[in-house]
């Protein structure tokens, strides 16, 4: 009877999934209902993102490294080249896309940005200064502060040191702690996880009851381009990676909801990163080295979503202040765009830096600056989404290449755990 129980019992367990889902729609409707006494509420979320980063940079670190450490210097070579090859087509495509839809649907047109907006101070960065930024003189401060490309280089390099003395050594004690560092991390990771359903619901509470949806009327035509944007670029990226991995697109969207809906509640590709990784074993096929190893990089470097935003931003900018774009500011829009995507800042709130920065290096006014801040979170929900999925894309077209997509767990007709692969 106790065995009928427990199996009743099971039969009736909700998912994360759905638990995050109704916790997004409740949210939303709580923070509506309440108004501005929602705001009371966000430390909540805070408290759930929080829990979050505190491990992320170990996580990043530890998995490149693992990953890195466990194969020898052709083989991660390749599986590099791979990834990166992924991640500049992509952007650029991202970038191309979000100039021609600039031009096509002119967000700005219409908005007239006028005295009233507060402009922010402008950030001066030359290229140089931007890659020399990626080198740190000190990882211990490069980890606390959560520069990921720094961290991501520093533990590239440690892998491969901790492959070359344990091949040559034979001692696996470095490689073993890293091993089980990692899979500390991710049980941490998983025992806040159960979490998000409360934080989620404290973070929507608190945007739809302070900042409240009227923000996003006037910024329609903006929102809406990036929307179009993520909806081309999935129904290109999605059949392709089917077509080149022998696999079938229709099955992707449903095992894309639990990380489509989990980056549109925190639009933090940082507090993804450890669903995205999981899932891409899980449910995906992609082995788990694969998985290590793209999952940190292509969440600081693949920013689709952002490279279009970037780009769109700008044009918006230009367009609301009545500043007309010669044809090589166009061109630059794109480079920076794609630049400032090695290296985005994952989590919530960056995007200042960020709009500054390439209003200021090309010259446009600042004020609409705040416009585009106040609308932050909308428009990170579209980012968030787009990154992570092609995030996903990418390890399935690198573990094709490398013979290490698995069709069977693709298929579901096999099953696999993260931590055992």
């Amino acid at each position: 009877m106790s065995n009928a129980s427990a199996k009743k019992s099971s039969s009736f367990k909700m998912s994360l999934t759905n638990q995050i889902l109704i916790a997004t729609i409740g949210g939303i409707a709580f923070g509506s209902l309440v108004g501005p006494w929602a705001g009371n509420i966000k430390f909540i979320g805070d408290i759930f993102i929080r829990l979050i980063q505190m491990s992320v940079v170990l996580l990043v670190m530890t998995s490149v490294a693992a990953a890195i450490g466990n194969v020898d210097g052709k083989s991660a070579g390749r599986m590099g080249f791979h990834t990166f090859k992924w991640i500049i087509i992509m952007t650029t495509f991202a970038s191309l896309l979000g100039l021609a839809l600039a031009l096509i649907i002119q967000p700005g047109v219409g908005i007239d940005i006028t005295n009233g907006a507060v402009a922010a101070e402008p950030i001066q960065a030359s290229v140089k200064e931007t890659i020399l930024g990626f080198f740190t003189t000190n990882i211990i401060s490069s980890m606390a502060s959560g520069a990921m490309i720094p961290s991501i280089i520093f533990a590239l390099l440690f892998g491969m040191g901790m492959g070359t003395y344990t091949r040559n050594s034979g001692n696996t004690v470095v490689k073993e702690f890293i091993v089980g560092f990692n899979a500390v991390i991710m049980e941490i990771i998983k025992m806040v996880m159960k979490l998000a359903p409360i934080g989620i619901f404290a973070l929507l509470s608190a945007v739809s009851g302070t900042t409240g949806f009227k923000v996003i009327i006037p910024m329609l035509k903006f929102l809406g381009a990036l929307a179009i944007g993520d909806v081309i670029q999935l129904m290109v990226f999605g059949p392709m990676t089917g077509l080149l991995t022998k696999t079938n697109p229709f099955k992707m969207p449903k095992k894309f909801a639990k990380i489509a809906i989990l980056a549109a509640t925190t639009t933090s590709s940082a507090i993804v990163l450890p669903t995205k990784m999981e899932d891409s074993v899980t449910k995906f096929g992609v082995s788990h080295r694969v998985a290590d190893f793209t999952g940190p990089i292509t969440m600081s470097m693949n920013a689709n979503g952002a490279a279009m935003c970037y780009v769109i931003a700008i044009f918006f900018i230009s367009q609301a202040t009545g500043v007309v774009l010669a044809p090589l500011q166009m061109g630059l829009a794109i480079v920076l765009s794609i630049m400032m995507c090695m290296g985005t800042i994952v989590v919530p709130g960056g995007m200042v830096i960020v709009y500054t920065f390439l209003a200021s290096s090309l010259g446009l006014p600042l004020e609409a600056v705040a416009i585009l801040i106040g609308i932050d979170w909308f428009s990170g929900v579209f980012r968030t989404v787009l990154n992570n999925t092609n995030d996903v894309m990418i390890a399935m077209l690198v573990a094709d290449k490398l013979g290490e997509l698995d069709r069977d767990v693709y298929n579901e007709t096999k099953t696999v755990e993260y931590l055992t692969a």
